[in-house]
């Protein structure tokens, strides 16, 4: 079931849901609007050949009230929000109709498991011709709540856990890896 406007506020006020800063106007109907962050990462391509799974990825960081993302360019952003769902509500990451009508896609693998706390890190992909210049600060996406059947019985508690700021890729990390 998604958790309508009213419920939302709900579960804010009695602080089941934490999103902070929770903005003036950012619940919506049936969702929650985020905003950009200020801390950008990019792969840092002139030091490695390629990507793996096994390896930790190398980025750049770039911290600013604006970043520009070159056409057909892929690069990791945060909201300024820190979100903490209990144990029995998960959330989708859905990019805003009007930033995805300018050719940029927004991604966070589209999915925040219960129990999961953190700023939302964001894959951002430029699939315009043209550059997009972003600003810090400015409604980016959306988070829409699903009330789950019942309390999750392994509720996440993983790698991403607590992270503040742009999060690069930690996969090297997976148990599979030292297989």
């Amino acid at each position: 079931m998604i958790l309508s406007d009213k419920t939302i506020q709900k579960m804010v006020d009695a602080e089941e849901l934490i999103i902070s800063p929770l903005q003036p106007n950012s619940i919506q109907p049936a969702s929650v609007d985020c905003h950009l962050g200020n801390h950008f990462l990019v792969v840092e391509d002139r030091q490695m050949e390629t990507i793996d799974l096994n390896n930790e990825i190398l980025y750049r960081e770039i911290e600013g009230e604006s970043i520009t993302i070159p056409p057909h360019s892929f690069l990791l952003a945060t909201t300024q929000e820190y979100v903490k769902l209990p144990d029995n509500l998960t959330s989708f990451v859905e990019g805003r109709s009007s930033i995805g009508r300018m050719g940029l896609f927004i991604q966070n693998a589209g999915w925040v498991d219960p129990g999961f706390e953190g700023q939302i890190t964001l894959e951002l992909y430029n699939a315009n011709s043209l550059p997009i210049r972003l600003q810090a600060g400015r409604r980016i996406c959306q988070l829409v709540f699903c009330q789950m059947d019942q309390t999750a019985l392994n509720p996440y508690r993983g790698k991403y856990q607590g992270q503040k700021r742009t999060t690069g890729s930690r996969v090297f990390q997976d148990s599979e890896a030292s297989s």
